[in-house]
């Protein structure tokens, strides 16, 4: 699963801190956390996107949907399929750059 959620870049700090909050599920009894998860935040400037916003990538487990609309629900929406397609190939393209550039280091 990989999905992209939005907000105002103003909420940035709030959504960090929540992000990192309890990074290995200990106050919770089925133990997730967006750590356990995996995500990347991104400003809408570094995506070629609306420069007001921030973007949160999510991967994992369909069973972590409930999780994330539940702890973002008051703070991120969930963003529009082309907005979520765009965002998803930056950071893949960004991500397979940094993996080739650390291959020709250590090749």
């Amino acid at each position: 699963m990989k999905s992209v959620y939005e907000a105002d870049l103003e909420k940035k700090l709030e959504i960090v801190k929540l992000l990192e909050a309890d990074p290995y599920g200990i106050e919770r009894e089925d133990k997730k956390s967006f750590s356990r998860l995996g995500y990347k935040i991104k400003d809408g400037s570094q995506v070629d996107c609306d420069h007001k916003k921030v973007y949160l990538l999510f991967r994992g487990a369909e069973d972590y949907i409930p999780f994330i609309e539940a702890k973002l629900k008051d703070l991120a929406k969930k963003s529009e399929t082309p907005t979520e397609d765009k965002v998803i190939a930056v950071i893949e393209d960004e991500e397979s750059g940094a993996e080739q550039g650390m291959g020709a280091i250590f090749g």
